[in-house]
């Protein structure tokens, strides 16, 4: 129990340098409505919690951004923001799935959980992907859409290798 606390730190503090880079609204949209719909064709739960995790992760992104701009600045606002962000994934699927730990590698931890933090940290780690890659060309992006795609890419990658080695 206490590892799946030490791992939403870990992904905060992934998150810290990365706090003004929020994908489009169309997109975030676009995962939300798709997370159903993947439950529903029967993807597995780990996959579901990749991508339930990259858009919560998102969805803080864009609170911190909401709270910036009416002016909302306290001690540890981005921190708060983000943990409250991630620890409502367990809201989303409340009563679908039932809490059943298990020994993961070196974590006692439920694999949807798991999934979950692990889809927040690519999508914080894809952004600074990205926010290095259009310092290093200039301060542009090498094609358009290159901030979409990134994140895609990884979460598709990620969700393929969970597919094939379930936990």
């Amino acid at each position: 129990m206490y590892w799946g606390l030490f791992c939403g730190l870990g992904v905060l503090f992934l998150a810290k340098a990365a706090w003004a880079n929020p994908a489009c609204v169309v997109c975030t949209v676009a995962i939300g409505a798709s997370l159903e719909l993947a439950r529903a064709l029967g993807i597995s739960d780990e996959v579901v919690g990749l991508w339930a995790g990259a858009l919560f992760a998102l969805l803080g992104y864009w609170l911190i951004l909401w709270f910036e701009r009416k002016g909302w600045r306290f001690a540890g606002r981005d921190w708060v923001l983000m943990a409250l962000s991630l620890a409502s994934i367990g809201f989303m699927y409340m009563g679908e799935l039932e809490y059943s730990p298990q020994i993961i590698g070196c974590f006692y931890i439920d694999s949807f959980l798991l999934a979950a933090l692990a889809g927040a940290a690519l999508y914080v780690v894809s952004q600074k992907l990205y926010a290095y890659m259009k310092a290093a060309n200039g301060g542009h992006a090498h094609f358009p859409f290159e901030k979409v795609a990134l994140p895609l890419v990884m979460l598709a990658g990620a969700s393929w290798w969970v597919n094939l080695y379930t936990f």
